[in-house]
């Protein structure tokens, strides 16, 4: 039997998540409207090595129309000695487009050292270790198929941490990554 009081602190942490979520939600809707000159997140500062470390306003509609068609994507994950390989596809010709050019673009940023951090707590370590783990990425007919491996252990455990993190977006689309901005 729940009591009152249960119920009650039931409703209230509901609630607070709740407004969290619509708070981010409204933030980050609001930062993708603004240009350079309004203040946005992209212009203001927090996407030039804030928030979102090098994402530009083409990386970020991606991941917003994504997150918005999760339900369109399917994902496969499996683990491989060293790391993981990922399959991540959809029937809609346009997300296959938006899923290769994203991961593709990902993969430059990685290349090139140049940093997104937004929505994973383990891309830094990805980031930072670039030079230390092989990454190969194969277009499908339907989206693409990633295989990361290295030798590290510590570098293992960030790979399929971040493939877990990748499956939880699709699986949940922007909730997931607003627990991720948030370190949850």
């Amino acid at each position: 039997m729940i009591t009152r009081r249960a119920l009650l602190a039931g409703l209230a942490a509901g609630g607070s998540l709740l407004g969290l979520g619509l708070l981010g939600g409204y933030l980050l809707r609001d930062a993708l409207r603004l240009g350079p000159s309004e203040g946005g997140m992209m212009g203001g500062g927090m996407m030039s090595g804030g928030m979102m470390g090098s994402a530009t306003s083409a990386d970020m509609n991606m991941y917003m129309k994504l997150f918005d068609r999760h339900t369109e994507l399917r994902r496969t994950v499996n683990e491989i000695p060293g790391g993981v390989r990922t399959t991540t596809e959809s029937d809609s010709a346009e997300l296959t487009a938006l899923l290769q050019a994203h991961v593709s673009s990902m993969y430059g940023h990685v290349n090139q050292a140049a940093e997104v951090t937004c929505m994973s707590n383990s891309l830094p370590t990805l980031f930072r270790n670039a030079t230390r783990y092989r990454r190969q990425l194969s277009l499908t007919a339907k989206g693409v198929t990633v295989t990361e491996t290295s030798d590290d252990a510590r570098l293992t455990a960030a790979i399929r941490a971040h493939a877990e993190e990748v499956s939880g977006f699709v699986r949940d689309g922007m909730p997931a990554m607003m627990r991720g901005m948030m370190g949850g």
